[in-house]
């Protein structure tokens, strides 16, 4: 995310290099939109899929699936999929505004590159079977797309707090699973 974000940024500076900042910012107003949908394609396309597997292996290891079925059940990924789009039409615009207002401030074309470079991402990860996060992939980009612009841009404060509650997001989910495994011990 951070290498196509930034990769982004410099190619569209360069296209553009001649055109006026409001005519330049009136395009990517518009281009967000193909943008954003894009990224919300990768977004369902990687992470659904992620949900997919986790609830097909939970029927194959309760036997309400076999493990000889070549695919899973076709409401599991409707039901994967409808989440993963309700989530994003109902919060994950949050997401997106908070990280392009408080790790950098973005401008339409940065929120097209960094957009566009998460995206191309997700793709690439999607089709190489790579299961990444699409939170890590566009908070990447943002901050490539910053950088780009200059070193001070980004709020390097607020992007290290970003990543250390990502390395604590990995215990603090394994301590919860801890306690809810030992209740249903405890209850059945």
């Amino acid at each position: 995310g951070f290498f196509l974000g930034s990769l982004m940024l410099l190619v569209v500076a360069w296209i553009f290099r001649r055109a006026t900042p409001s005519k330049v910012d009136r395009w990517f107003r518009r281009l967000q939109l193909v943008s954003a949908g894009a990224y919300s394609l990768g977004h369902g396309g990687n992470d659904a899929q992620k949900t997919i597997g986790i609830i097909w292996m939970l029927l194959i290891a309760t036997g309400y699936s076999a493990a000889t079925d070549t695919a899973p059940p076709t409401w599991a990924i409707v039901c994967c999929y409808t989440a993963i789009a309700a989530g994003t039409m109902f919060g994950g615009w949050r997401i997106v505004k908070t990280m392009g207002q408080k790790i950098t401030k973005l401008k339409p074309v940065g929120g097209f590159c960094a957009e566009t470079g998460g995206a191309l991402t997700l793709f690439l990860a999607t089709w190489l079977g790579v299961p990444v996060s699409t939170t890590h992939t566009i908070t990447g980009a943002i901050v490539g797309v910053g950088s780009t612009q200059r070193a001070s841009a980004v709020r390097w404060g607020v992007a290290g707090t970003i990543v250390w509650a990502w390395i604590f997001t990995i215990p603090a989910s394994a301590f919860v699973a801890a306690i809810a495994y030992w209740l249903s011990l405890q209850i059945f």
